[in-house]
């Protein structure tokens, strides 16, 4: 099998009228505005979805990084289309995009050619489906994408400070496709198709729309229903949002979930229970769709895209994560059951990946969401259909889960094995507690040190990062992460394999302060046992509140929203300055800063184990 190492613009979704008419088509079936630049490739969420109704026989046309402070022509340039508009956001959330967790505006979005910010707006679903709706009120309008998807119920925004309603309200879109949108989206075109009007489709698994209180319409009678505190209630009560995010939680992660409805003002928000995991052959066709692999050539000679860079050599295995951290939103959009992909199809994006023009070689990683989940499912997935854990492997491994590595070692393997691949490396994180996980049979457990054993000789650039994120066991406990000895132990291994195999690599942790649950003392006690280590740190962040995570629901409400307790957080800038110069304890300069914070808590023995050189 040969990739094309040349292309013609009409290879590309269109992106202009002129590029439309090349292709011989007077009008679009869809409209389909982005955030990010243009690139073709499966990583990025918008060529997907411009590729899947492509399949379903739809002429697609794009419009990435509409101007939306002009006379806004983008908007009105391709007209009405026959179909309907479809509007994402981007790969990320637009205000994670724009902002840091100091709220301090970012100088560069990652999705954009050069680098260059302000291509997009702040809320940039909202914006765009306002503006749509203004022009075309009369033709049908769906929402994706992560910044939808994350905000489909009640959710704290960190950079307005205050509690929005669902996203589905403020944008005034018809219908808003949650998750991965593949399945929902098949099926929604083919009734669109047939000349369904979008108003009756309410049976759609894995899609959100809004009613009027009272109004009828159509379900699916097998479901269940679970009714939220209303966004009223929300704003009134911290303690009733809380409670909502647990039912929020385990229906996002249930193989049978029930339906969700939630009161906003006049209107009720129905959110359809999500599709059964996709099938391995359903993944493999995604990835087999026709993408270039490649930004649209209107970005020739207007900069590198860096979130392409970052990517253009590597693999996707899988889709999900059943880690469960309460920072992380993969869960809550990919869902915690892994769907992974076949070794055939693996091995023929490798094929693609080695015959572009400027492969040198080197494939930069290997892995997903987490590095090591790859064909990890329940022993009994009869089990897993009635579970609702928000977590396989905390705070245990779960018993049911098949953790055996050798899929991925034998994966790795074949890959190297390609006569143009040098290396191939694993830049994903790898859950070190599930490689170090003994599972009581020899068998697997020796396979799990093995692929360790073969990431660190033979898949490591250098540096491998893994991400213990604190040292308290109270704040791990926060934030559904196994104990700081786990990671005591796998740098005893990682330098035991290392010092056998002559090789001078580095383990960079991960860490992150100002987490709900985490204080002053918490934070000295993470300087204190990483110097005990001998590790200065470098990849550290402040904890940055994102719609539908747990951590953020008690940043927000003050309250654990399973247990219901009250947890601390740190949020004005000095409490978080007083916690992040802790990861600096080495420089000089935060050296008076520390002693002063360690003495205003009344923990002056910890003064002594930080700063004592013997």
């Amino acid at each position: 099998m040969e990739l094309k190492t040349s292309y013609k613009v009409t290879d590309w979704l269109p992106t202009t009228v002129k590029e439309m008419k090349q292709l011989g088509w007077e009008r679009p079936d869809v409209i389909l505005f982005s955030g990010d630049a243009y690139v073709d490739h499966p990583s990025f969420g918008a060529a997907v979805i411009g590729r899947i109704l492509a399949a379903e026989g739809l002429k697609v046309v794009i419009v990435p990084q509409p101007n939306w402070r002009d006379d806004l022509r983008d908007f009105k340039k391709f007209g009405e289309p026959n179909l309907f508009f479809a509007i994402t956001g981007g790969c990320m959330d637009s205000m994670v995009n724009h902002y840091t967790a100091n709220k301090r505006k970012r100088s560069n979005d990652a999705y954009t050619p050069g680098g260059r910010p302000g291509q997009r707006p702040d809320y940039a679903t909202i914006t765009y489906s306002k503006i749509v709706k203004k022009l075309f009120p009369d033709i049908p309008l769906i929402i994706g994408g992560i910044e939808a998807s994350l905000r489909r119920v009640t959710h704290y925004d960190y950079w307005s400070n205050k509690l929005m309603p669902s996203i589905i309200i403020d944008s005034e879109a018809d219908l808003l496709f949650y998750g991965m949108g593949e399945k929902s989206l098949k099926d929604f075109t083919r009734l669109v198709k047939r000349g369904v009007p979008i108003t009756s489709l309410t049976t759609i698994p894995q899609t959100v729309f809004k009613r009027y209180i009272g109004e009828k319409y159509a379900t699916n009678k097998k479901w269940g229903a679970i009714e939220l505190h209303s966004h009223e209630e929300c704003l009134d009560d911290k303690l009733k949002y809380a409670r909502n995010f647990r039912h929020i939680e385990e229906e996002s992660n249930k193989m049978q979930a029930n339906k969700l409805t939630q009161e906003v003002n006049d209107s009720v928000v129905v959110i359809n229970p999500p599709y059964p995991p996709m099938k391995e052959k359903d993944l493999d066709s995604v990835f087999d769709l026709p993408f270039t692999r490649l930004p649209h050539p209107r970005y020739h000679k207007k900069g590198a895209i860096p979130a392409y860079e970052m990517i253009r050599h590597s693999v996707n295995l899988h889709r999900g994560c059943f880690g469960g951290c309460s920072f992380c939103t993969i869960s809550a959009h990919q869902g915690k059951f892994i769907v992974s992909r076949s070794e055939k199809s693996i091995l023929k994006e490798v094929e693609q990946v080695t015959q572009m023009p400027d492969f040198k070689g080197y494939i930069s990683d290997l892995g997903g969401p987490s590095a090591n989940m790859y064909k990890m499912q329940g022993i009994h997935l009869e089990i897993c259909e009635k579970c609702k854990r928000p977590s396989c492997i905390f705070p245990s491994v779960c018993k049911n889960l098949n953790i055996d590595h050798k899929p991925m070692t034998d994966l790795y393997k074949k890959v190297t094995q390609h006569k143009k691949v040098k290396r191939a490396f694993i830049g994903s994180g790898i859950r070190y507690d599930m490689v170090l996980h003994q599972t009581g049979n020899p068998e697997i457990d020796e396979n799990n040190m093995e692929y360790l054993r073969e990431v660190i000789r033979n898949h490591v650039s250098g540096r491998l990062k893994v991400a213990p994120e604190h040292t308290s066991d109270d704040v791990l406990n926060f934030m559904r992460k196994p104990s700081f000895d786990l990671f005591k132990q796998l740098t005893k291994i990682f330098n035991q394999i290392n010092k056998e195999a002559g090789l001078n690599q580095q383990l960079i942790p991960y860490f992150i302060s100002s987490h709900p649950g985490s204080e002053s003392s918490s934070m000295a006690n993470l300087a204190i046992e990483t110097k005990k280590l001998d590790f200065k740190l470098e990849q550290v962040q402040d904890f940055t509140p994102t719609p539908m995570t747990v951590a953020t629901v008690m940043y927000y409400s003050g309250y654990h929203p399973y247990t219901l307790e009250k947890s601390y957080t740190a949020k004005t800038k000095q409490e978080k300055l007083n916690q992040r110069q802790f990861f600096f304890w080495y420089k000089n300069e935060y050296k008076r800063q520390i002693i002063t914070e360690l003495k205003r808590i009344n923990r002056q023995d910890l003064i002594k184990a930080l700063f004592d050189k013997k």
